[in-house]
């Protein structure tokens, strides 16, 4: 029996390959298609006892397409370099978060970045 290396995994998606532009771009569509409100946030830790995000700005209330909000990723990835970034979508009719992936993280073992789209 093979086991996966120990790695840490972050959200739902974390499980697949880095997702590609076109991926994101889809997850962001549905989003948006759902009614639900996206929203960036990043956190410096990944420990889940000291895991906490920081919303970037205020949720996306207006974003009516995919660039728009990876317009606000990219300056959100920009701004704060060091610094895991998730993209999460808001249900207003529940009041709370129904959905959040993970897009950008930094890189622990190079000490660079890795980009996942």
């Amino acid at each position: 029996m093979q086991t996966l290396p120990k790695e840490r995994r972050y959200e739902t998606l974390s499980y697949l390959p880095p997702l590609s532009d076109a991926q994101i771009i889809k997850q962001v569509e549905y989003i948006l298609d759902q009614g639900y409100i996206p929203a960036i946030e990043f956190s410096e830790g990944s420990e889940p006892t000291q895991h906490f995000w920081t919303l970037w700005k205020l949720p996306l209330f207006n974003a009516r397409t995919p660039k728009e909000v990876m317009a606000e990723v990219d300056a959100c990835r920009s701004e704060y370099r060091n610094c895991f970034v998730r993209v999460v979508g808001f249900d207003n009719i529940k009041q709370c978060q129904v959905l959040s992936f993970i897009v950008y993280k930094p890189n622990e073992a190079a000490g660079g970045r890795t980009r996942y789209y």
